[in-house]
């Protein structure tokens, strides 16, 4: 067996996992992204990034499509958050070589150690709506937060799903499961503006990045299926895991 197909094995296993965790409640690239540094260690960074990105948006927009076909839609929001968080991503994708990734993890660690603790002591937290906006600043505080977790998607990536689930339910005041449908739909967004930089700056190794993709998308399909069969306490659990795992990650690279 040669090198470069254990490789594209491991990818492809990290690929499939990546793609069922986050069409349930996003931070599949927890996984996917680390996995992929770690399996392609003699790459540049950037190259890396570029690379995980076309089986994220592949993932990601079958997810998304299966969410569509079966949740109403909030689409005057929806347009605002996909349109900023595209913009803030290519700008995130731009900026990966001028900034410091490390000043900012410590921000997120203490930031996600916050939101499971809420998630977990508020049991009605992701089952009800629970927000009274205007729709004029539902649609704005959208686009805010769009800007925010967009940029964050094109400057480190992992756990952008799981984001703007937090804010679909946390700001707007949607469930999980409309939650996660709304956030897949800006995830891929996000991750195109991104694909669109990484591309063109020839940061893409498609001989792995293409076998992952199908990798994902199956993984993506099994998981939606599932999120949309047991629904929102099912997608609540598996939310708080994926959290629990995002603060191990993060206070791993932060401690370390």
């Amino acid at each position: 067996m040669t090198p470069l197909f254990q490789e594209l094995i491991l990818l492809c296993l990290a690929a499939f996992a990546a793609g069922f965790i986050d069409a349930i409640v996003g931070g599949g690239g927890l996984l996917q992204t680390p996995a992929t540094l770690l399996i392609l260690p003699h790459y540049p960074v950037a190259t890396i990034f570029g690379t995980v990105k076309i089986p994220s948006l592949a993932g990601t927009s079958i997810a998304a499509f299966k969410y569509a076909k079966q949740i109403r839609l909030n689409y005057k929001v929806l347009i605002a958050c996909v349109i900023a968080a595209f913009c803030a991503s290519l700008m995130g994708a731009y900026s990966v070589s001028k900034l410091n990734n490390d000043l900012i993890k410590p921000i997120i660690l203490v930031v996600l150690i916050l939101v499971a603790a809420y998630t977990y002591f508020n049991k009605q937290f992701g089952i009800h709506q629970q927000k009274e906006h205007s729709p004029a600043k539902q649609v704005f505080l959208a686009g805010l937060f769009g800007l925010i977790i967009g940029f964050y998607d094109g400057l480190i990536g992992p756990g952008t799903g799981s984001f703007l689930i937090l804010v679909f339910i946390a700001v707007l005041g949607f469930d999980f499961v409309g939650a996660s449908a709304h956030a897949k739909i800006v995830n891929m967004a996000t991750n195109l503006a991104a694909l669109i930089y990484f591309t063109s700056t020839g940061h893409v190794l498609f001989q792995y990045a293409i076998p992952m993709a199908i990798f994902n998308i199956i993984g993506s399909y099994f998981g939606a299926k599932l999120a949309l069969l047991k629904g929102n306490k099912f997608v609540r659990i598996f939310f708080l895991i994926v959290i629990f795992g995002t603060i191990l990650r993060f206070a791993y690279d932060v401690l370390k």
